[in-house]
């Protein structure tokens, strides 16, 4: 096919206002899934949050209205309406542009979460509709806006005025476009962990939230004078705690100030989340990094001094002095640098320096008061090393002692390209399965692995049994990228081979069940798989309609059966597949299989502290609370870690 060579100024196209948002929504909110979609009311209330921190707002309000919409309301200065430069007012040009805000002069906001200006146009862009109404102390007005584009006329660039009133804030209701996301129901337990936290964040700040969708509507207040210490408690409220109280410690250097707390409790892993300007750094960043180094250091000084490490004796690793404990760190900056518009990560340097500096003096001076806390804090990395040096010889005999080459161990059918971005692995369960799904598969891109039952349930064992296990050794050698970044630093994800890494188990009970011991296994020791976005879920179908007359249709679950029912008049047989194993290569390739027709569930994590908390609740010892959750979310279709 001949390819014009023309390559000039016509050939630039330029997006003029929100159209770029609208065009490419992933590089600002992250996704088009439900995290992309409740992203929406966190950059709202991040504004909110703002002006709480400059001293002129002390309740926000946040309601999911009971048709679709949400409303964020604060009690602020509310955005100016006034008269800007650019001969329009200025709440238009925040709306309507993007990199326009308060956030870029130190004046207005000493320390933000919304720096890049973009918050409130990206909503607005990627909304149905969008209403201000701001309140001055004297008047208000309101501005209102279809995907983006003003449908209020101004009079010599204001906002029209529809009230008045002596109260000050604004309000933002906004209606998410279902041509955009994938779908347009916010979930409300990510928005009420979201809204929880920022409250722990901002001891001072009351949020009330509402959700108007449910029969009886919910109404709850959030407001934590604890601050953090009250953060730690709560994550910790059911483990059993080495030391009785949270450790705090805060201090400020460079115009930068830090908030720190922290408690061991006696579990296998850590829990150490980064906040900056109330935004949770998902991916950590300096702050993260400043607080470790020093933490590692001032607990081996002590260590040495003590006589517990003797001069031989190799430094405690970081993962080591790290083992049990659950910590916050909260960094107020005037002017941090993330990687993305989503905040993921921090850069700045200067803030690893200055964490670095209030943990070491601060860390010393509790530890020097409080020498049965530091004996219990040691004890942890005592036990965490000992562990790790029983990995280490598990890890040395699974590379030495595994003699079966990656292509040929017997159970995986790898597939012939070696481009990872382009490749792709199915875990199935069973025989049946794996053998229907080798003879279906595109041989070039797509990989089989089979496995033999339920995988071992890593929650509840010890590192050197989840080593052992025979279905987790042949994972590791097919990913290729290691194990397990907290144990060792052994795990490298640009080793992976496979873009995509798609469990394949059956639609019931123990398909679930197989499938939430993978994701367990994942996120505890594999995490950035989840992070960066390679672990998927096939979506097989439940159903298959034949009807009398017409297309024979898949049906992917009860919903969906329902519907046809109604929409299909003709007589109609119906085939329920109780396993992956009852379809043929043909009809396992059409349906799950095929990229043209298949489906997958991406599985991404919005919370970072509630996906610990419920895989802990589901997939450890504690009976009666497991219990309960499930009964609470039996019908909660969208369970996703």
């Amino acid at each position: 096919m001949a390819r014009s060579n023309t390559y000039g100024a016509s050939s630039i196209t330029v997006l003029e206002g929100l159209e770029a948002v609208r065009k490419r929504p992933g590089m600002y909110i992250g996704s088009v899934s439900t995290k992309g979609l409740n992203h929406l009311i966190y950059e709202i209330v991040d504004n909110a949050v703002d002006e709480h921190l400059a001293g002129f707002c002390d309740t926000i309000t946040v309601t999911l209205e009971a048709d679709g919409s949400a409303t964020v309301e604060d009690n602020g200065r509310g955005i100016p309406v006034g008269m800007h430069e650019k001969g329009v007012s200025a709440e238009r040009l925040v709306f309507t542009t993007l990199h326009a805000g308060g956030k870029f002069d130190n004046s207005a906001y000493k320390t933000s979460g919304g720096l890049h200006g973009v918050g409130s146009s990206v909503v607005n862009a990627l909304s149905n509709r969008l209403t201000v109404t701001v309140k001055d102390g004297s008047k208000i007005y309101q501005d209102q806006y279809e995907k983006g584009i003003p449908v209020v006329d101004l009079t010599d660039g204001l906002l029209p005025v529809i009230g008045r009133t002596k109260e000050t804030g604004t309000t933002i209701n906004f209606l998410p476009d279902d041509t955009i996301f994938d779908r347009t129901r916010f979930k409300e337990d990510e928005v009420k962990s979201r809204l929880h936290e920022t409250a722990y964040l901002n001891p001072a700040l009351t949020i009330l939230f509402h959700d108007l969708r449910k029969e009886e509507p919910e109404h709850i207040t959030y407001h934590e004078p604890d601050g953090i210490t009250g953060f730690i408690k709560d994550m910790n409220k059911s483990k059993e705690c080495v030391h009785e109280d949270v450790v705090y410690f805060s201090g400020e250097s460079e115009g930068i100030s830090v908030e720190v707390a922290f408690q061991y409790v006696n579990e296998f892993h850590e829990e150490v989340l980064g906040f900056c300007n109330n935004i949770y750094n998902a991916e950590g960043g300096t702050h993260l990094t400043g607080f470790k180094s020093a933490f590692t250091n001032v607990i081996n000084s002590y260590a040495r001094e003590l006589g517990i490490l003797k001069e031989k004796d190799i430094n405690f690793t970081g993962a080591d002095v790290r083992n049990g404990m659950t910590a916050v760190i909260s960094l107020k900056h005037p002017d941090p640098r993330f990687e993305g518009q989503t905040k993921t990560k921090l850069d700045n340097q200067d803030a690893a320096k200055v964490v670095s500096k209030v943990t070491s003096e601060e860390v010393v001076r509790f530890f020097d008061r409080n020498l049965e806390t530091l004996k219990n804090v040691i004890s942890c990395a005592e036990k965490a090393a000992k562990i790790r040096k029983t990995e280490e010889k598990a890890k040395t005999n699974l590379l030495t002692k595994q003699k079966f080459s990656f292509d040929s161990n017997g159970k995986l059918a790898n597939c012939e390209s070696r481009d990872a971005s382009k490749c792709e692995i199915f875990i199935v369960e069973g025989d049946s399965a794996g053998g229907s799904a080798k003879m279906a598969r595109n041989r070039m891109y797509q990989a089989i692995l089979p496995i033999r039952g339920k995988i071992l349930n890593v929650e509840k064992a010890s590192i050197d049994k989840v080593l052992a296990n025979a279905e987790i050794k042949t994972m590791i050698n097919a990913f290729g990228c290691g194990f397990s970044e907290g144990y060792g630093n052994d795990f490298d994800i640009s080793r992976l081979r496979y873009d995509k890494i798609i469990i394949m188990a059956d639609a019931d009970v123990d398909g679930a069940h197989i499938s939430t011991l993978l994701l367990t296994l994942f996120y505890r020791f594999m995490p950035e798989l989840i992070y960066e976005g390679h672990i998927y879920q096939a979506m097989p179908p439940l159903y298959k309609a034949m009807p009398s007359k017409g297309n024979e249709e898949y049906l992917y679950d009860d919903k969906a059966l329902e519907k046809y029912r109604k929409s299909h008049k003709t007589p109609f047989t119906l085939q329920r597949y109780k396993g992956l194993g009852e379809m043929d290569a043909s009809q396992l390739w059409e349906t799950t299989l095929n990229p043209e027709t298949r489906l997958l569930k991406k599985i991404e994590i919005e919370d970072a502290r509630m996906a610990s908390e419920i895989t802990g609740l589901l997939m450890g010892t504690d009976v009666p609370p497991r219990k309960a959750f499930i009964h609470e979310h039996a019908n909660d279709a969208e369970l996703d870690i």
